[in-house]
């Protein structure tokens, strides 16, 4: 019998990674913060690192059971941004720097932090921010030159964002959504197991 040793080849595309573009994982990275991951870029230079958040990782944590002022608000989620600085939260919005001063723009339509008070006004005034603001818990970092070697060794495809979905409630199958915009040749992705050795 010949094995197909080529059934579970990985390769990554072209695009190169930078501030607002999306790190999606390999089908069988087997990491507990990065498998089935999409990571929003925000900050890249090859001189300096990388700096995302992972998008589709939901904590069991809430916005409401960590800022007091908040509790009375509707239930807001807080996703796993990664393994670095677990113990500080982050946000990532479209509310723009007029709204929530000292933002940095990530796409035209995609900011990160800013004035926290600002945000909490902005909550408290009755302001309804699903779809509109994103809170992480830690965020995930690389070193220069890290992040390109990872991607050369085909742990991450690059994919351009999707900003209408970024900030929306996800799960693994924002990682499938993502893995069909790479193209054709990426959508076997969604059928292979995520240990191969378990199929």
């Amino acid at each position: 019998m010949v094995e197909n040793n080529n059934i579970f080849k990985i390769s990554h595309n072209d695009l190169q990674p930078k501030p607002g573009r999306l790190l999606i994982s390999e089908p069988f990275l087997q990491d507990n913060y990065f498998q089935r991951s999409v990571i929003l870029l925000v900050e890249h230079t090859a001189d300096n690192g990388s700096l995302g958040f992972i998008l589709n990782k939901k904590t069991p944590l809430t916005v409401n059971s960590v800022i007091p002022e908040l509790k009375e608000l509707p239930e807001i989620p807080i996703y796993l941004g990664g393994p670095v600085a677990s113990d500080r939260l982050f946000f990532i919005h479209s509310l723009g720097n007029l709204l929530i001063p000292g933002s940095m723009q990530i796409t035209d339509r995609l900011f990160f932090d800013g004035d926290f008070d600002s945000l909490k006004k902005y909550m408290l005034a009755g302001n309804d921010i699903s779809d509109k603001v994103k809170f992480f818990i830690g965020y995930s970092g690389w070193q220069a030159q890290q992040l390109k070697k990872e991607i050369k060794s085909n742990s991450w495809a690059v994919g351009m964002p999707d900003d209408e979905h970024v900030l929306n409630d996800s799960d693994e199958s924002f990682w499938k959504h993502s893995v069909f915009k790479l193209g054709e040749k990426y959508r076997q992705w969604t059928q292979f197991p995520k240990d191969p050795y378990l199929n």
